[in-house]
């Protein structure tokens, strides 16, 4: 049975109305793979997106879903070069895959030298959403559409380290002081002048708020609403858990240079053990049974969307 939270999960994917249906999904071009090590790969590949397939007709024949274009390109970044398509999804390898478009369309000549504000802020990448409509649907059905995604939780929780845990000029003065005035009962002075030190369970009591005292963000926003995968059929799914051979496969098959391979290093805070599954078994102690089960309910699309198993 659903959970109230999965019924309004699934509702807001049908709210959407405007023009844009998605074309039918190519075959993958796999002409320029020059070896046979990447068989297992493939093979992994094919079946992501089988299941997704199955799993939007199944869920569109029910919706009719349909969105207006614009808002379901936004997120995508544009490399015209090697005729790529990258949707963005924050904590899933984004900063290190925006490096690679960087080389790959000529602006760098090494994805080790660029720095996290020059990725971020540099405006150096153009997005789908800045072409016109024609533009837009010519890249759309013509170019390769990759998505790149990580298990909910752990996505979630290392959003949480990354802009709660640290110094941070935006978090921590815009989402960190409501935050804390709402759901924090006698907060120091210190901490609503400042929202450091927000604790996950806070955290999440906004994150689950119907009234939120701030707004979403995309580093915890769904996938389903960031790139919209039963709308737009991405030809390449990868997953953070392979996320190097993913990347280096697909890097094969859009034609990159030999020499350009994807980054190993992590973007920020490169002390930190990453987030894993047992790191986020200690942040989900914290919280009671059904606050566990409401953020599983939260990312209900985006676990069956791309198989991921329920903690």
């Amino acid at each position: 049975q659903l959970s109230d939270q999965q019924k309004m999960s699934e509702s807001s994917l049908s709210q959407f109305r405007g023009v844009y249906l998605p074309p039918a999904l190519h075959p993958l071009n796999k002409t320029l793979v020059k070896d046979g090590k990447w068989k297992d790969v493939d093979s992994a590949q094919e079946k992501r997106r089988s299941f997704l397939r199955e799993f939007c007709k199944k869920y569109n024949s029910r919706k009719k879903l349909r969105a207006h274009l614009m808002q379901l390109v936004s997120r995508i970044y544009v490399e015209d070069r090697h005729k790529v398509l990258y949707c963005e999804v924050p904590k899933a390898g984004c900063s290190n895959w925006k490096r690679v478009l960087m080389v790959l369309n000529g602006l760098a000549a090494s994805a080790h030298n660029i720095s996290h504000d020059d990725v971020h802020y540099g405006k150096h990448l153009r997005k789908l959403d800045s072409y016109d409509l024609k533009g837009i649907y010519t890249r759309l059905n013509a170019y390769t559409k990759t998505i790149f995604v990580r298990d909910p939780m752990e996505r979630l929780v290392s959003a949480f380290r990354d802009k709660f845990e640290h110094p941070n000029s935006y978090y921590h003065p815009v989402f960190g002081k409501a935050i804390i005035k709402k759901y924090r009962h006698n907060a120091n002075e210190e901490a609503l002048k400042t929202g450091s030190g927000v604790k996950f369970k806070e955290f999440i009591q906004y994150l689950l708020d119907s009234h939120r005292p701030v707004g979403m963000d995309i580093h915890w926003e769904q996938v389903s609403k960031l790139c919209y995968p039963c709308l737009i059929n991405y030809d390449f799914i990868g997953k953070f858990e392979t996320l190097e051979e993913d990347a280096n496969y697909f890097l094969q098959l859009v034609g990159a240079p030999a020499e350009l391979k994807f980054p190993k290093f992590k973007d920020r805070h490169s002390s930190d053990e990453r987030t894993n599954a047992e790191v986020v078994r200690q942040y989900l102690k914290v919280l009671s049974k059904e606050e566990r089960q409401l953020t599983y309910d939260f990312y209900y699309l985006d676990y069956l969307m791309f198989n991921y198993t329920s903690p």
